[in-house]
């Protein structure tokens, strides 16, 4: 076996080596359960902050000037 045989083998061979450690790595590349209860509770944080601005007086007000003039032709 000459030189830039034994060369490209021992490429191969690392090669499958990196694989293996990056598959076996990204099997815990998910979020677990606490994770996800964390995302859901900010989730619903910023959905309540956003209720209550867009219900607040001045922004629904703003609202419906702007759903009234595009329902009369942007007049």
């Amino acid at each position: 076996m000459n030189t830039a045989v034994r060369a490209v083998e021992a490429v191969r061979g690392r090669m499958r080596a990196l694989v293996r450690r990056v598959r076996t790595a990204r099997g815990d590349a998910g979020m677990v359960t606490s994770e996800y209860a964390v995302g859901i509770i900010a989730a619903v944080a910023f959905a309540a902050v956003l209720y209550k601005v867009v219900t607040s007086g001045p922004v629904q007000a703003a609202l419906q000037d702007i759903v009234k003039r595009a329902l009369d032709g942007g007049a």
